[in-house]
Order: structure tokens, then C-alpha cells, then sequence
């Protein structure tokens, strides 16, 4: 289901997808290894995954869930903003960043839904 996402490497953070259920809602994955070279410099001394890079990840597991839907599958993916974001804790590669996004409403503008970010249940 990831080809389904326009992103190519290394701007694709969807690894795998568990679930989907096409408009509805979609669990997918991204591993962090600790050899992406962004990572080098994010910080060289204790490696942090950017937040903004979990939210782009996360957008893109959402965009999986719509493009899903045969009634958006030709649609370009764009997200359009974010709200009410916080990051609990820091993810440290090695890290597998599970990705939890429910679609809460859908038209032919765009859509709206909730997300969660989550590394060994935290």
C-alpha cells in the first residue's frame, strides 16, 4: 500500500502498513535504523528524530488511509496544517515510530483527522 504515496526515498517515512481502511483510518510504520543521513547532524552526539519529520510521517500514513479510497486516488497529497501538537519524549534511533492516523472527515477540498506517534508504546 506504500506505493500508493507519491513520496519516493528518501522522503518516504512509511515503512510498512499494518491496517488500513481506505477513507477511514490506517496504522503504519516507520523504522529509524540510525544510518539516515540526516541524522549526522540532528545532533552528532545523541541522535534525536526531528518532531517535524514525525509529523510529516505521520501525513503520510494519513494520506495512505485517503489515496486508499478509490474516490481520492488521483489526488496529490498535500497537508495542509497541523494543530494541538506535542511531543512527549524523544525517539532515539534505533526506533520503530508506529503511526495511528483516524480520518474524521473527508470532502473534495481536503480532509481533517487525528493522529498519533508512538515508539514502544510511548
Amino acid at each position: 500500500m506504500i506505493d500508493l504515496l507519491p513520496h519516493r526515498p528518501p522522503f518516504r517515512f512509511v515503512d510498512a502498513v499494518d491496517e488500513c481502511n481506505p477513507g477511514r483510518d490506517v496504522v503504519a510504520r516507520w523504522r529509524i535504523t540510525g544510518d539516515e543521513t540526516w541524522l549526522a547532524g540532528h545532533f552528532p552526539a545523541r541522535p534525536v528524530v526531528p518532531g517535524v519529520l514525525q509529523i510529516e510521517a505521520l501525513a503520510q500514513a494519513g494520506a495512505v488511509a485517503v489515496l486508499a479510497d478509490p474516490r481520492y486516488g488521483e489526488r496529490l497529497p498535500l497537508l495542509g496544517g497541523v494543530e494541538d501538537v506535542r511531543f512527549p519524549a524523544m525517539v532515539e534511533p534505533p526506533a520503530d515510530l508506529r503511526l495511528a492516523v483516524t480520518i474524521e472527515r473527508l470532502g473534495s477540498r481536503g480532509g481533517w483527522g487525528r493522529a498519533e506517534a508512538s515508539c514502544d508504546g510511548t
